[in-house]
């Protein structure tokens, strides 16, 4: 018999409740990330057409970070953050960085930094600041819509990393 599963959503704790339940959203879409690159054994394999999974987590945590200090808190980053992020996002050509020959542990280690970071600013955001817009060059965002795009984002790359745990599964041909 198969466990019963509960399917309910608990949210964050936050000062804001609604700032809580889109928290809660981003956790569940880390804990799906976190279960499948816990299946993938070799995380620089590359499949034919797109990128590996470290590329894919550190590129996760990078746009993290920078919609965190970027859209939100609209200031420089932290000083670690090179020490987190030594690549480039993004190459000359406009493509993902390739990241390789970094263990596991250093790209958990590098999620969970950035996480919380993230957390610690939203768990204390009141629901004005929460929605009050934030007047960029190119556009309005609030932090209510970063959220929902991390998740959202979040969700795009597990359905890559998805597809590469299928790939490090041995055939059944």
């Amino acid at each position: 018999m198969t466990a019963r599963k509960n399917l309910i959503l608990t949210p964050a704790p936050a000062t804001a409740p609604e700032v809580g339940v889109l928290l809660a959203v981003l956790h569940e879409a880390r804990a799906d990330t976190l279960k499948l690159v816990a299946k993938i054994s070799d995380l620089d394999a590359m499949p034919e057409r797109g990128h590996s999974a470290g590329t894919l987590l550190y590129h996760i945590a990078a746009i993290e970070l920078d919609w965190l200090y970027c859209e939100v808190l609209q200031t420089d980053f932290p000083t670690q953050d090179s020490e987190w992020f030594p690549h480039p996002v993004r190459d000359k050509e406009g493509h993902l960085s390739a990241v390789t020959n970094e263990p596991l542990e250093r790209h958990l280690a590098r999620l969970s930094w950035v996480r919380g970071l993230l957390d610690g600013v939203f768990v204390s955001m009141n629901l004005e600041d929460f929605r009050r817009v934030r007047v960029l060059e190119n556009y309005d965002v609030t932090p209510e819509w970063v959220l929902m795009h991390l998740a959202l984002h979040e969700a795009h790359h597990e359905g890559q990393l998805a597809l590469l745990e299928s790939l490090s599964q041995p055939s059944n041909a």
